[in-house]
């Protein structure tokens, strides 16, 4: 229980450190070229809150795993707070190869968003399922990780890129694009802030439902109920009544709960989102670009090339090699089709095209500033939604 509690201190001293380092970077935007020298030292102050923050991590990291005696990397919870370690450290790597601290103005805060949502699920240390019982647990989840860590800057440089070159002043489709993949952070800060207001009232409601053969099924949910479980009885008493059920197509125990908790994400944060547009009168887009003026493209274009050819090869190792290795000794086959192993094939695809497209074909600048987004779309979609969400043998997470 000590180590316990040593490594969540760890954890949230990480967090605060992040902001400041955030705070800090920001400072460096309102220097002038002519400033460099400057700009530089705080550019410093700001790695140096990083790196504190990146070994307070690390300790989290280990103290957990003394507490566990398993490698911290078996649940949600877990897996996201190593991909964030392994998101820092990629930013760590590309500041110090390129110095530039406009990149920790937006890695850092898209990280710290990544701690927050990881805080959101339990945290408990539970025992490892008899499928991850095994030393490839460690050598196959830390190496994707580590790949999507790195492969994160791409998508850094890669939205910084497409705010800084497209024109605000239009309505484009692009900007419209752009705006609806910036509106999505917001989802995942409505998650954060709904779960963490409910959380802290203990809200909780319980359904009895029946599914197939079993009955007497029951349920909890922490945020009140908009959408129930099919045919589901509400047993806890004083609570709001479900608005509709989930449809039958939902299947799972937990089906109901999950699509509430979309709902109740993006009600929460399409309002925070309406907020900052009512008070700036501005997209997203054009919010963040001024921030931008003194940022070369070129620089972010090298960025965004240099972070896919390094992390690929990581993913590759990681998401496609061990984990077939892993999957012949744990299941017999060493590809069987399952949703978490199709999608990491496609995310494989894309960065491979990613690469093909810009070595062979001349993809540089816009073209690649898009690929790179989308490919780390897809990387958050395999996390979350095939996770969470399709029913496969990689449910456990």
């Amino acid at each position: 229980m000590e180590l316990y509690n040593v490594s969540s201190t760890m954890l949230y001293s990480a967090f605060i450190l992040y902001l400041i380092a955030t705070f800090i970077f920001s400072a460096t935007i309102r220097q002038k070229q002519s400033e460099r020298r400057i700009k530089t030292k705080i550019g410093t102050v700001g790695i140096s809150f990083t790196i504190i923050g990146f070994i307070a991590q690390l300790i989290y990291l280990i103290t957990r795993w003394m507490a566990s005696g398993n490698p911290p990397v078996s649940n949600m919870f877990e897996f996201i707070t190593f991909l964030s370690i392994c998101m820092v450290l990629g930013f760590i790597i590309i500041y110090f190869y390129y110095n530039l601290p406009s990149l920790g103005l937006f890695a850092l805060p898209i990280t710290l968003i990544i701690i927050a949502y990881a805080s959101m699920f339990p945290t408990d240390i539970p025992p490892l399922v008899p499928s991850l019982q095994s030393h490839w647990l460690s050598i196959h989840v830390t190496t994707v990780a580590l790949g999507q860590g790195i492969l994160f800057i791409s998508l850094v440089a890669g939205l910084m890129y497409l705010i800084r070159q497209l024109n605000q002043t239009r309505h484009t489709a692009k900007n419209i694009w752009l705006e609806i993949i910036l509106y999505t952070s917001f989802l995942f800060i409505g998650f954060i802030a709904i779960t963490t207001i409910f959380n802290g009232v203990n809200y909780n409601a319980s359904f009895e439902f029946s599914e197939g053969n079993e009955v007497g099924i029951t349920t909890d949910y922490l945020l009140p109920p908009i959408v129930g479980p099919n045919e589901g009885i509400l047993l806890t008493e004083d609570v709001m009544e479900p608005w509709f059920e989930a449809p039958t197509w939902m299947q799972g125990a937990d089906a109901g709960r999950k699509f509430n908790t979309v709902i109740w994400s993006f009600i929460t944060g399409t309002v925070f989102y309406a907020i900052v547009r009512l008070a700036f009168r501005k997209r997203i887009g054009a919010i963040i670009q001024p921030l931008l003026k003194n940022v070369k493209p070129d620089l972010l274009d090298e960025i965004m090339y240099r972070s896919v050819a390094i992390g690929f090869p990581i993913f590759t190792l990681g998401g496609l090699i061990f984990a077939s290795i892993w999957a012949q000794e744990a299941w017999g086959r060493f590809w069987g089709w399952d949703p978490k192993e199709v999608w990491a094939l496609i995310t494989w695809f894309f960065y491979a095209a990613f690469l093909h497209l810009r070595l062979s074909r001349g993809w540089h600048g816009e073209k690649s500033a898009w690929l790179a987004v989308i490919g780390y779309a897809i990387i958050m979609f395999n996390l979350i939604v095939v996770n969470l969400v399709l029913a496969g043998l990689h449910s456990y997470a």
